[in-house]
């Protein structure tokens, strides 16, 4: 006899076993009922599969590049200029791509608010496409 912290009987493991081997078989849910089934993505959603939102992709746009930044940065780290900017990114372990973005922007720049890094970094990001 098995004397272990088993939540389950051995029974109930070989049944909960039996349960899951369609799913672990076809890669995808196996069951019936629609309600069963995670929800898809909304169109809504943050972009997660083509990873953090840059300034430079095309489909970075002002509000999103503005909500990336402002996971980042606190209202202490303004005025400044890109070398406090980014300083203050890498402390706060912001994405490299973002982080690269603002070292690329010019060094006499001086930013007082989130809103100014976010149209600079678009701009920045439109200059270097076209």
């Amino acid at each position: 006899m098995q004397r272990g912290s088993d939540r389950l009987s051995v029974h109930r493991d070989e049944e909960m076993k039996h349960e899951l081997q369609g799913l672990l078989r076809s890669g995808h849910p196996t069951r019936t009922e629609e309600w069963h089934d995670p929800e898809p993505v909304a169109d809504d959603d943050p972009e997660v599969a083509g990873g953090p939102i840059t300034p430079g992709r095309p489909t970075a746009s002002l509000t999103a590049v503005r909500t990336e930044l402002t996971r980042h940065l606190s209202r202490r780290a303004f005025p400044a200029g890109p070398r406090e900017l980014a300083r203050a990114l890498r402390r706060a372990y912001a994405p490299d791509a973002l982080l690269e973005a603002v070292e690329h922007l010019p060094r006499a720049a001086r930013y007082t608010t989130v809103q100014e890094v976010a149209e600079a970094l678009v701009e920045a990001g439109r200059g270097r496409q076209g």
